[in-house]
């Protein structure tokens, strides 16, 4: 019963602390599940956020349901998503019962640019961390280099479903299939 109330209340904490969701969730995640309580290594939460990202639905909650039965089944899966989704939830839920009353105050305004600022800073923060344990060896940069290249080409060049985050991932998990099977092979 410890290990799950463990659960439940570390995915609160993060689900309360995880401001722009996505790439902005990783900071967070590390110090909490890394650093603090040792229950994932970075490889392990790039693969749990890799697979959290081509599956359909949010990313935190995605990753919150793998991290979570990682530790205790199913049931702390299920526990970590709604430990994760709670605090949003209730948030969303009391800003929209107020949010005509405050939407055009200026200093709600300003506050959120400034929000959206710190989010951009955890997102480069992120960014930069993930190219340190990502680019392993020249293989996957030349997979960098042609995805995102792929990614930022206009939409006229080449067909849309190439550019499809999905084709793109799932593209680039049959290349490093094939090109690091091989390599362990030999």
């Amino acid at each position: 019963m410890k290990d799950y109330l463990e659960v439940i209340f570390t995915f609160i904490k993060i689900g309360c602390l995880s401001f722009g969701g996505g790439y902005a969730i990783i900071p967070v995640v590390e110090r909490e599940l890394i650093n603090k309580r040792g229950w994932l290594t970075m490889d392990e939460l790039m693969d749990y956020y890799t697979i959290a990202q081509i599956t359909p639905g949010l990313i935190g909650v995605n990753l919150s349901t793998f991290v979570g039965n990682k530790r205790r089944g199913p049931v702390g899966g299920i526990l970590a998503t709604l430990g994760y989704v709670f605090p949003g939830a209730t948030l969303v839920i009391i800003i929209a019962l107020f949010i005509s009353n405050f939407a055009e105050n200026p200093m709600v305004r300003h506050a959120f640019t400034g929000i959206r600022v710190a989010v951009g800073a955890m997102i480069l923060d992120t960014v930069l961390k993930l190219v340190k344990k990502v680019f392993k060896d020249i293989k996957a940069l030349i997979i960098y280099i042609i995805v995102f290249s792929l990614s930022v080409m206009p939409y006229g060049l080449i067909p849309s479903f190439v550019k499809s985050p999905v084709s793109l991932v799932l593209a680039s998990g049959l290349v490093g299939l094939f090109i690091y099977r091989q390599k362990e092979e030999s």
